[in-house]
């Protein structure tokens, strides 16, 4: 077991600082001079990196295709996802919503409002790079436009969901400035989207994306998808400055290498599908130098993702209580009712609700991990630099991400249970996705 204990986790620990970067790189030096749009346009004509950019042709390519949804055989499950009152406080989130268009002139609301059965959905990704220029970006509008839409987040994710995502955005900024970079990388450097028109009784919902935070929200009546989405940070921490001491992901860190040390040898056997990292054994495309490890990140909507692993059901009570803990983390943007309802969802597949495992599982290992069923889907993996200058993978830089198998991201599986007209007067929905 490890040796530190949950209350000791928030605490930096600098290691990430021997890997600072040399920022006479030419890399640094044009990135210093370059707005947000720049960037991407840089990278976009001049193809560098090369190896990023021939992963964004490959995102392009699979974004022509229709969704369908994360699949263990291409196969889509049916029947799984129903619509129920989570008690999610709608009118609120409308009104805050709404108090965002009331403070944009008419050339902002253009930008920011989508069909709510866009393609524009599926566009979000987690680099640095303005790749989707959609929506209002946060660090160039004023504090009031700011304000507002940070206040959407608020209203829509639970407390502790909202802290987290804040956790992640001055990490972010933390970032831009340990590189010299604030223009592209910084506390705001997000793009807000709306999609539908924000409603108590029609469906809709909004996006929030940017570097290592992206948010899919889908609200119909009291009812929330929060999925798909990704978290990371590089560092994962703060150690200087005003927010010093903020730290964010290490408990589901923790209690990932709790679960994995404390299963039996031969269950570890069997739940270790790799033993390293980038590993030799590993078939072309299992890895990549963005996703790393992970199969289910940015355009990877429709991935097929076979079951790996051993099944949650032969697992002790106390190895389960670890495992729901991990969920509960996961689960942590959905407002707490919500939440509560989506673990009950989660617990009723539990006889096909597999953990698997790469890499070592010592104290100071890195590892990636991932728990799938036919409801949930989630990530977590320790990666190589980025920005910092580590070649291999080191536990301060940190991707997480969550999928709703089988059509459920984008709240796309309750689409077909949603009535296509409401009241005399009513106006269809036409879905197209």
């Amino acid at each position: 077991m490890p040796n530190q204990n949950l209350e000791e986790l928030g605490k930096p620990r600098g290691e990430y600082r021997q890997y600072l970067p040399d920022l006479n790189l030419k890399r640094f030096q044009v990135m210093r001079n370059q707005d947000a749009h720049e960037y991407a346009h840089d990278f976009k004509t001049l193809r560098q990196p090369p190896w990023l950019h021939a992963l964004y042709m490959h995102w392009l390519d699979l974004l022509q295709e229709p969704f369908k949804g994360v699949t263990t055989d291409g196969n889509v499950r049916q029947g799984l996802y129903a619509l129920q009152d989570e008690g999610v406080e709608i009118e609120r989130i409308v009104n805050a919503a709404n108090a965002v268009l009331g403070v944009l002139n008419d050339k902002q609301r253009q930008k920011l409002c989508y069909h709510i059965d866009s393609p524009e959905w599926r566009t979000w990704s987690n680099p640095e790079f303005l790749l989707s220029d959609k929506g209002i970006r946060l660090d160039e509008v004023d504090s009031k436009v700011r304000d507002s839409i940070m206040n959407v987040l608020k209203v829509t994710l639970s407390p502790e969901g909202y802290e987290k995502a804040v956790k992640a955005m001055r990490i972010n900024h933390f970032l831009g400035e340990l590189v010299e970079s604030p223009r592209v990388v910084n506390e705001f450097s997000y793009n807000f989207v709306l999609f539908g028109r924000p409603s108590t009784t029609r469906p809709w919902g909004w996006s929030f994306y940017g570097h290592h935070l992206c948010l899919n929200i889908f609200l119909y009546k009291g009812q929330i998808v929060a999925s798909p989405w990704f978290t990371g940070a590089e560092p994962n921490e703060i150690d200087a400055g005003p927010y010093a001491g903020t730290r964010i992901m290490e408990v589901e860190e923790e209690l990932g290498l709790r679960l994995m040390q404390c299963l039996s040898p031969d269950l570890q056997q069997k739940a270790r599908v790799y033993e390293r990292m980038q590993d030799p054994a590993m078939p072309p495309g299992r890895w990549n130098k963005d996703d790393q490890r992970h199969l289910c990140g940015a355009y990877r909507d429709n991935r097929e993702v076979p079951y790996e692993g051993i099944l949650v059901s032969s697992f002790t009570a106390e190895q389960k209580d670890l495992l729901y803990g991990i969920l509960e983390q996961y689960l942590l943007y959905l407002p707490r009712k919500s939440r509560a309802m989506k673990l009950h969802q989660i617990r009723q597949f539990e006889s096909e609700t597999y953990f698997c495992w790469i890499g070592g599982f010592a104290d100071e290992d890195p590892f990636y991990y991932r728990v799938q069923s036919p409801v949930v889907l989630i990530e977590f993996d320790h990666h190589s630099g980025v920005f910092l200058n580590n070649e291999e993978p080191k536990k301060f830089h940190i991707h997480t991400l969550l999928r709703t198998p089988n059509g459920g991201d984008y709240g796309h599986a309750l689409r077909s249970l949603i009535p296509a007209v409401e009241g005399l007067a009513g106006k269809e929905i036409k879905w197209s996705l």
